[in-house]
């Protein structure tokens, strides 16, 4: 077991313990790394183990002991991915409609986190064991571009930029009814829903803030495809918008109503963002699944 020891300097005094170890170890270790060594017994201080909020004073003495990697309690399966592109910190994906992005409670297995972790062998840890390189997600039938951090150094830098709304992102959806403007915005707070705790609703007295922008690529008759932009990250934003405006996205049995879809016609086209290695922003895009292509031929008849 590999073991640090330092002694804290008149820099470090009136820190926390964990931001100061995580500095002494540096970018290639998270915070989240961190706490989780302190809270299994992993870090001394002065000979005594303190919690993660332990404040630092000059002269303590921290013994850190690193303990080799343990496997995440998930399983590695060989399950195709369509991979748009990689390299040695992260790698961006089209995930298929029907795939769930990671083991939940009904689906702990056939995931793209298992299908990930058997093509990388191993991910950086999140908050969440069963979310290992995950800065975002998209629902199980949502289809398109994802970025998977394969270092704990491009995990925090996407962590970051995604908490900055420095990400980039834009997707296409087809829309139950005509949309009357070209262009437009929806500004609407958006909370989880105070009965179907499944689910997510507009609430102006609790929500958080959420803002999609939204532009019309086609009408149809009954239908309308949108190109939307959403400038905040809730969970279900764009179909809780969409659905506040009149205009649910199709096939969104959540949020409004089959009508003939297989799945919510909702696809993340593009994602951009600055690259964690790099430095430069970089953008990926995933074509419009075949199921969305066939729903507008049929809507073009």
């Amino acid at each position: 077991m590999k073991e640090i020891k330092f002694t804290i300097d008149a820099d470090g005094a009136g820190v926390r313990i964990d931001k100061c170890i995580a500095e002494r170890l540096g970018v290639d270790y998270s915070r989240t790394y961190v706490k989780n060594l302190i809270n299994n017994g992993h870090v001394r201080v002065n000979g005594k183990v303190e919690r993660p909020s332990y404040i630092s004073r000059e002269g303590d003495d921290v013994l850190v002991e690193m303990p080799p990697a343990e496997k995440h309690d998930l399983h590695p399966e060989d399950i195709p991915l369509e991979i748009i592109y990689e390299d040695e910190c992260v790698i961006i994906l089209n995930k298929p409609p029907g795939m769930v992005v990671h083991p939940a409670a009904g689906n702990r297995t056939g995931t793209m986190v298992n299908a990930l972790l058997f093509h990388c062998g191993n991910l950086p840890e999140t908050d969440d064991e069963q979310r290992p390189g995950l800065v975002h997600r998209l629902d199980k039938d949502t289809s398109g571009v994802m970025v998977v951090a394969k270092t704990d150094r491009a995990l925090r830098s996407l962590a970051k930029q995604f908490q900055k709304r420095a990400i980039k992102k834009r997707y296409v959806a087809l829309v139950k009814g005509r949309v009357a403007a070209d262009n437009g915005v929806v500004e609407a707070p958006v909370a989880r829903h105070p009965v179907d705790r499944k689910k997510m609703d507009v609430e102006h007295a609790r929500g958080k803030p959420a803002r999609t922008v939204y532009h019309v690529k086609q009408r149809f008759r009954g239908l309308t495809f949108l190109e939307l932009e959403p400038e905040t990250g809730r969970t279900h934003q764009i179909r809780v918008h969409m659905k506040h405006i009149g205009h649910p996205v199709l096939g969104d049995t959540t949020y409004g109503k089959a009508d003939g879809a297989a799945r919510q016609a909702l696809h993340a086209e593009m994602l951009g963002f600055t690259h964690p290695d790099t430095g430069k922003y970089v953008e990926f895009h995933a074509p419009m699944p075949e199921d969305m292509q066939a729903l507008i031929r049929k809507a073009e008849e």
